[in-house]
């Protein structure tokens, strides 16, 4: 399943990538790319979504050393769960606000100006990346994996 996350999130970026480098050569041609910023932004929102699954996955988000080194094994366990939950809290506001801006415009036919991208679309995308960012870090808390 990782190496799907990667490919999927390593394509998604070589999209954004491919499609802003068209959008300025096209810009010095003559020939401007409509709507490469809306197709950049759809493009970024996957590749980050799951950069975010797999960084929480893999425990590599960037962290702080400085105390939680000097304290002894069972402490930097209890302080490391702690963190995790803290971390699940805020992807649970995140993910709450997310399904209720999902919900509240759910009925309207909310798209990109340009290409006409549906934001349902992307608000879907966002919050299942949230979802699975959420599920990682409670797996942490509740001891399945090291956190």
């Amino acid at each position: 399943m990782k190496n799907a996350y990667i490919w999927i999130g390593g394509i998604a970026l070589v999209l954004a990538s491919a499609t802003d480098v068209l959008a300025v050569v096209g810009r010095h041609i003559g020939v401007p790319l409509r709507g490469s910023i809306e197709l950049v932004q759809a493009f970024i929102l996957v590749a980050g979504g799951i950069a975010l699954i797999i960084a929480t996955h893999a425990g590599s988000h960037a962290r702080v050393h400085i105390l939680a080194d000097r304290m002894s094994p069972p402490w930097k366990a209890r302080v490391e769960r702690v963190a995790a939950a803290l971390s699940a809290l805020l992807i649970c506001a995140f993910l709450a606000g997310g399904l209720w801006i999902a919900a509240d415009l759910w009925g309207s036919q909310e798209v990109s100006e340009l290409l006409h991208l549906p934001y349902r679309v992307l608000r879907i995308i966002c919050n299942v990346c949230l979802l699975l960012v959420l599920l990682a870090w409670l797996r942490k808390v509740l001891g399945r994996e090291r956190p």
